[in-house]
C-alpha cells in the first residue's frame, strides 16, 4: 500500500503512540505534521529522522490541543504548506487519577478538552478539505475506556466515550464524500509513559516489577501482554487503505481481550 501524495497530521505526536502513526505513515510515502510537547531538540531530532529516513517532508506544529484557534491554524497551515489534509489521526491525550468527590474541575476541563474536544476542533477544520477532495481519513485514538469505565477516572472515561460517539456521528455525515471516521481503542500499551509508572506503583504496593505489570498494569488484558505502539500504527495504516474504505463508523478494539467479557 502506498500513501504517496498524501499528507496527514497527527496530534500528540512526538512520542508513544502519535509518534509510531507518523512514523508508519511515513514509511508508506505520507507527508506528516506532528504536534506536541517536549524538549526542542528531542522533537527536531524525531521530526529530522522522519525525513531522513522516509524521505517525505515532516513538520512540527507546537499548536496547544487547549486553544480551538491554535487547532484551526495546524490545520490551516498544514493546507497551506503540503496542499491538503488526507490524513488526520486525533491522539494528543492526557491521564489524571482520583475519586470523584475529590477530582479537580480544572483537571475535568483539561482532559475533556484535550482529550475530546481537540478532536472535535481539528475534525472541524479539516473536514471542508476532505469533502472537496473526495477521499480523507479520520482516526481517532480511543480507549479500552471507550467501552468499558473503571473507576477514579472520570473524565478520561467520558472522553473516551465521547471520542467513539463523536467518530459515528462523523462517519455517517461523511459517509457519501468518500471519508471514513473511526477509532483504534488500545488497552494498555508499552510506552515510556506507562514504564514510568512502574517504579511508583512498586514501592507504593509494595511489589515487585513482574507483579505491577502483571497484576496491577495487565490485570485486566487476558493476554498479560501489552499492546505495542507499532501494532496500534499498523491498524491505523490499513484504516487509510483502500482496503478499508468501507471501514466507517467503527471501534476497533486492540486490548488483548480486556473488553471481550
Amino acid at each position: 500500500m502506498s500513501l504517496s501524495k498524501r499528507n496527514a497530521v497527527v496530534t500528540g505526536s512526538t512520542s508513544g503512540i502519535g509518534l509510531a502513526c507518523a512514523r508508519a505513515l511515513a514509511k508508506e510515502g505520507a507527508n506528516v505534521v506532528i504536534n506536541g510537547f517536549g524538549a526542542e531538540a528531542k522533537i527536531e531530532k524525531e521530526r529530522a529522522a522522519i525525513e531522513t529516513e522516509f524521505g517525505v517532508t515532516c513538520l512540527y506544529d507546537a499548536a496547544d490541543m487547549t486553544r480551538p484557534s491554535e487547532i484551526g491554524a495546524m490545520i490551516a497551515n498544514a493546507e497551506t504548506k503540503l496542499g491538503s489534509v488526507d490524513v488526520l489521526i486525533n491522539n494528543a491525550g492526557i491521564q489524571y487519577v482520583s475519586p470523584i468527590e475529590d477530582f479537580p474541575v480544572e483537571k475535568w476541563d483539561q482532559i475533556i478538552g484535550i482529550n475530546l474536544s481537540s478532536a472535535f476542533h481539528a475534525i472541524r477544520a479539516a473536514t471542508p478539505g476532505m469533502k472537496t477532495r473526495r477521499w480523507g481519513r479520520i482516526i481517532n485514538t480511543a480507549s479500552a475506556h471507550s467501552i468499558v469505565a473503571s473507576p477514579f477516572k472520570a473524565a478520561y472515561v467520558a472522553a473516551k466515550h465521547g471520542i467513539a460517539g463523536l467518530s459515528k456521528v462523523v462517519a455517517l455525515e461523511l459517509a457519501t464524500h468518500g471519508v471514513t471516521s473511526n477509532c483504534i481503542s488500545p488497552g494498555y500499551v508499552w510506552t515510556p509513559l506507562v514504564e514510568r509508572q512502574i517504579p511508583d506503583t512498586m514501592k507504593a504496593r509494595n511489589l515487585t516489577r513482574d507483579q505491577v505489570i502483571h497484576d496491577v498494569l495487565l490485570q485486566a488484558q487476558p493476554t498479560k501482554e501489552f499492546v505495542t505502539v507499532e501494532q496500534v500504527a499498523a491498524l491505523a495504516v490499513f484504516l487509510c487503505s483502500d482496503a478499508a474504505s468501507q471501514i466507517t463508523g467503527a471501534n476497533i478494539s486492540m486490548d488483548g481481550g480486556w473488553t471481550a467479557g
